[in-house]
């Protein structure tokens, strides 16, 4: 079953953010996941599910894309923080796998 969604990912807690649209959430996260596609995600490790919303149409989910997109970083932040206050891997409630920490350059 397809449903067009818009969805914020992130590498950490007030980390990098992406902002993505899609007609299939699992697979698509499974993709960023997975570093199946090189790009900013997999650069630099944004696989965090923090926010996704529903869309009737890939239409609204395009331009309600393009919207957040040109907001301000604080308000993205705001916007997460209303509905996912400590910033938890949306991604588990949805059958994913947790996402596993970041490692540190030096391996720590």
């Amino acid at each position: 079953m397809k449903q067009p969604c818009v969805y914020i990912l992130a590498s950490q807690p007030n980390g990098t953010l992406y902002i993505g649209v899609t007609s299939n959430l699992i697979g698509r996260l499974m993709q960023h996941r997975t570093d199946a596609l090189a790009g900013f995600t997999s650069r630099y490790g944004v696989h965090r599910l923090v926010r996704f919303e529903a869309c009737d149409t890939m239409e609204q989910a395009i331009l309600r894309e393009k919207q957040l997109k040109r907001w301000h970083r604080q308000w993205k932040i705001n916007l997460i923080e209303s509905e996912n206050p400590d910033w938890v891997d949306l991604a588990v409630n949805l059958g994913l796998p947790p996402v596993h920490p970041q490692l540190t350059h030096d391996g720590c």
